[in-house]
C-alpha cells in the first residue's frame, strides 16, 4: 500500500538529517495518514486513507460531499475523481427519483 493520501495525493518527501557537525544523511518525511470512515449523504459510509490535513479540510468544507463537489478535478487523485463521479451519479439518481 502506497504512502499516499487518497484524495489530495500528498506523498512522501525526501530531505536531509543535518547533524551539529553539518553531516548530511538522507531521510524521508512520511505523511500522517489515517484510515477514516467518512459519512456521505448520497454514498453512505466511505473508508479512505487520508492525511490529517485532508481530514481537517473536509471538516472545514462541511463534509465529504461538499468537499468533492467544490474541489477542482485537477486537484483530486484518481481515487478522488472516481469517488466524485460516484457521488454525482448518486445525486443525479436521487434527484430523478424525487422529481
Amino acid at each position: 500500500m502506497a504512502r499516499r493520501c487518497d484524495l489530495t495525493g500528498k506523498t512522501v518527501l525526501a530531505g536531509n538529517n543535518v547533524s551539529h557537525a553539518n553531516n548530511k544523511t538522507r531521510r524521508r518525511f512520511l505523511p500522517n495518514l489515517q484510515v477514516t470512515s467518512l459519512i456521505s449523504d448520497a454514498l453512505g459510509t466511505v473508508r479512505l486513507r487520508l492525511s490529517t490535513r485532508a481530514i481537517r479540510t473536509i471538516e472545514h468544507n462541511g463534509g465529504l460531499d461538499s468537499y468533492l463537489l467544490g474541489q477542482n478535478n485537477s486537484k483530486l487523485t484518481t481515487e478522488g475523481l472516481e469517488l466524485k463521479r460516484r457521488l454525482q451519479k448518486a445525486l443525479a439518481k436521487k434527484d430523478a427519483k424525487a422529481a
